[in-house]
């Protein structure tokens, strides 16, 4: 009597979302009109492409991740909901738009990312430069985050721009890192974060997805592997997949466990954690920021 394909019997059963992750979508006189503005500014945010379950209070709040390069990715990791492809050329009036958006916002914090581009030779590092130095002289008392690829052998342009805050994302566990991220590395990731905490005059970021399967253990390790390095400021979430074709949620993390999390990576050293289910890289970044 099933007929289904053996392809639909093998896949995992989406879990049901406990209470905790359930959260009412509302939106007042701010949220259509940072969607508007975005629109015609012809920006691309992180907070759409990837399914922030934030989004709504981000742009309630006036507030939004701008995601420069495009929005067409060259690797295709197992948790991300943003286009897998070939990208078009670099839009070299990019820069500009964002600093006016940031200018018509009145952004006090602004968080820039990108799409990984390995199909340019510096991996977008100098497109985030250009951005940096666009958004401070459009914006001189705001600050700036930018979350990048792995392209550390291009970090000095970036860091030449000055950030005030820098963010590189580990994303999972070592052990899980071959299947999460197939084209990236665990040594790689800290390599990049190392070489920011190295150069000083930046406070340094990361953050984890849980619920992939990794033990606490492996999040302890993965902590002191990140304070190693020089991250000081944390971010600890909830992994939902975008698709039933991503990678399964494996198990949902209670926010007392969050908790218990953050206790732990305050006792190594962090000096500003941001911990909970909803909790995501860029989420109230200002407030991380100011915290340290």
């Amino acid at each position: 009597m099933n007929d289904l394909p053996l392809s639909e019997k093998l896949r995992p059963k989406a879990q049901r979302l406990p209470s905790w992750m359930r959260r009412p979508i509302a939106t007042d006189e701010q949220y259509p009109d940072v969607q508007k503005l975005l629109a015609s500014l012809q920006l691309n945010t992180v907070c759409a492409s990837a399914k922030c379950p934030n989004r709504h209070e981000c742009w309630n709040r006036g507030t939004a991740t701008v995601m420069i390069l495009g929005n067409t990715c060259t690797r295709n990791c197992r948790f991300c909901n943003v286009n897998t492809g070939k990208p078009e050329p670099v839009d070299a009036g990019e820069p500009a738009r964002v600093a006016e958006a940031a200018k018509r916002l009145n952004l006090k914090h602004i968080v820039i990312t990108s799409v990984t581009r390995d199909d340019l030779p510096d991996g977008g590092a100098n497109a985030f430069a250009v951005t940096i130095r666009a958004v401070k002289e459009a914006m001189p008392g705001a600050s700036v985050e930018v979350l990048t690829p792995d392209f550390v052998e291009h970090l000095d342009t970036v860091l030449d721009a000055k950030p005030d805050v820098f963010n590189h994302n580990v994303e999972t566990v070592k052990r899980l890192q071959a299947v999460i991220r197939p084209q990236a590395s665990y040594e790689k990731s800290l390599a990049t974060l190392r070489k920011a905490a190295e150069r000083g005059g930046v406070q340094v970021k990361s953050g984890l997805m849980l619920g992939l399967g990794e033990t606490d253990e492996e999040i302890f390790q993965c902590l002191e592997d990140l304070y190693t390095a020089g991250v000081r400021l944390l971010t600890l979430g909830q992994y939902l997949a975008p698709t039933r074709d991503h990678y399964p949620v494996e198990r949902f993390i209670s926010p007392e466990h969050f908790d218990v999390l953050a206790v732990r990576a305050r006792a190594i050293g962090f000096e500003g954690v941001a911990a909970g289910p909803l909790v995501r890289s860029s989420y109230r970044a200002d407030e991380l920021a100011r915290a340290n």
